[in-house]
């Protein structure tokens, strides 16, 4: 969500910002609403000095026996009175049309975003590591002699439906061990706050961090009211909703693994085929939060966070950052980490990091007490892949992958197999 004031300081300003999202004549239509919201509070405000001033002096009229003035008075109040109800109806119907507004425009881009219409104008920061070099052609994840066992579309889909699957035996293991290796990194190495989160959520918590109201067809909704969560960043920042807190006490650092739901709106054709885009999917989400003065330093450290995930694994990878046509509504800066995958042989996105200033601060009125002093300020938030676990499975698949349809599995993920370090081609640990 936006400041109202800030706007009306600078509307060039935000104008310009959002030109760079391709969005126009938003600020007017933004200015033009609070204008007539103000005019009708102000009107009201006069109406109501004029009903007090003649309620005082209905007395008086009423005292000195002026039985005209009297009634002339009665009738002003009356009409002040009905004048103030209709002012004040009329100013909150506009104040929530510009709440509304608001809360749909996305966040403006920091002046280092790359300009660019979609992930074709994306601009590459660094990579690590070097495609394996493989004497037979590679082939994606769910054509791996060693993983047809275990990872089952058929039955997912008479299960659920299409983009669903079910993994089993050594598929499922490793699955498991993919997500408690990416805690227990984050919470060895990297500091973060191991937490737990229910994957159902009160709409206002879809509200704080952005998925509504613009993107609800994006996540899906039950009959009583609540929202199956698309990531744990929405209940992992969702913690400081309404809450005044010390500035001592940032930046708060915090992980979670869980359960993400998406309806993948729009996305029709596309990865249709295999684990890459499914309807329900684990991830290790972190979430930062932070002071105004640290976002773009917390933002750098979540990504080296991210990437150290990758290196671990052994998988090679590039770090993008996003156009401004391609970074998501709430990000003011979004690092894109892309991992490769032989089997497409081309990299493909497994975490976004991103930095998001005050605008889910904003919109949960989350605020903190500078150590100074001074007047209150927003929490800017931060939230980043940590990683999509389905995704590091399938890039841990198809770059481990053999000719003779085994897989060889990265160091780091041996004490979580009981030593095995290898999935044979029949679909077993050894």
């Amino acid at each position: 969500m936006h400041d109202i004031r800030a706007i009306r300081e600078n509307p060039e300003a935000f104008e310009a910002a959002l030109n760079k999202r391709g969005l126009e004549g938003l600020t007017s239509q933004i200015l033009s609403l609070d204008s007539e919201r103000r005019a009708r509070i102000n009107a009201a405000e006069t109406a109501q000095a004029e009903q007090n001033k003649a309620s005082k002096e209905v007395g008086a009229a009423k005292a000195r026996g002026d039985e005209d003035e009297f009634q002339r008075l009665r009738g002003l109040v009356a009409e002040k009175k009905a004048d103030i109800a209709r002012m004040q109806s009329e100013a909150d119907d506009l104040d929530g049309q510009l709440r509304d507004l608001l809360l749909g425009i996305p966040n403006l881009p920091l002046d280092s975003v790359p300009m660019g219409r979609d992930e074709d104008d994306n601009v590459e920061l660094r990579r690590c590591g070097t495609p394996p070099a493989l004497d037979f052609k590679p082939v994606e994840h769910f054509e791996i002699a060693g993983v047809v066992p275990g990872m089952d579309f058929k039955t997912g889909a008479k299960l659920s439906g299409s983009r669903f699957v079910v993994l089993k035996g050594a598929i499922a293991r490793l699955h498991r061990a993919l997500a408690q290796f990416m805690l227990d990194l984050h919470v060895t190495k990297h500091g973060l706050e191991e937490t737990w989160t229910p994957v159902l959520v009160l709409e206002d918590m879809m509200l704080g961090t952005g998925q509504l109201p613009k993107f609800g067809e994006d996540s899906y909704k039950t009959r009583e009211g609540y929202w199956l969560i698309p990531t744990s960043e929405v209940t992992l920042t969702n913690t400081v909703n309404g809450d005044l807190m010390d500035q001592s006490a940032l930046p708060r650092r915090m992980v979670a693994h869980s359960q993400c739901f998406r309806s993948e709106a729009g996305s029709a054709g596309r990865d249709t085929t295999g684990m890459l885009r499914q309807h329900q999917f684990e991830k290790v989400e972190m979430v930062s939060i932070t002071d105004a003065d640290n976002g773009l330093a917390e933002h750098d450290r979540m990504t080296r966070c991210a990437e150290a995930v990758l290196e671990a694994l052994e998988l090679p990878y590039r770090t993008m950052i996003l156009c401004t046509g391609d970074m998501g509504a709430g990000a003011r800066i979004t690092h894109d980490l892309e991992v490769w995958l032989p089997g497409q042989d081309r990299y493909r996105e497994i975490s976004s990091v991103s930095y998001c200033g005050d605008y889910q601060g904003r919109r949960m009125n989350a605020r903190y007490r500078p150590e100074g002093g001074g007047k209150t300020e927003f929490v800017h938030t931060l939230n980043g892949s940590g990683l999509a676990v389905g995704r590091a499975l399938i890039a841990v698949l198809e770059n481990g992958q053999q000719a003779d349809g085994s897989v060889v599995l990265p160091a780091a993920l041996h004490p979580y197999l009981a030593g095995a370090t290898v999935l044979t081609a029949e679909g077993q640990l050894a």
